[in-house]
């Protein structure tokens, strides 16, 4: 009896296209915004305790710990968001072919990475 199964299953050695890895990190970065809401909700709540606990999280939103958390969930959001209109376009018909969709990947990609580096200049900046 002959098996049809695979033979190689090692994760690192299977080559997937580009459209396999944004959408990947598009699912990823969805998982960052949902944590994000909640962390970003529970300092909301604290700094409204009083003016005190409003006075003390303005100081430590400017520690390189919340500089990178900041960072990091304004990625995940321009990415989502690049990666969300790239769908949206999808579904209007345009880029459905193979080549489409990895042309459209490729350039979204791009877009994401521009928008992750302008974030990230925007942020370190203050």
């Amino acid at each position: 009896m002959k098996q049809n199964r695979p033979v190689n299953l090692d994760i690192g050695t299977i080559k997937l296209p580009i459209t396999s890895y944004v959408s990947i990190l598009h699912r990823a970065s969805g998982v960052v915004l949902f944590a994000a809401v909640a962390l970003f909700l529970l300092a909301l709540d604290g700094s409204l305790a009083s003016a005190e606990s409003f006075a003390a999280l303005a100081a430590t939103l400017g520690s390189p710990v919340w500089q990178f958390v900041i960072w990091a969930s304004l990625s995940a959001l321009g990415y989502h968001l690049v990666m969300g209109v790239r769908h949206l376009i999808m579904d209007f018909g345009i880029g459905e072919t193979l080549e489409g969709g990895l042309l459209s990947a490729k350039i979204a990609a791009v877009v994401a990475f521009i928008l992750i580096a302008a974030i990230a200049g925007w942020v370190y900046a203050w």
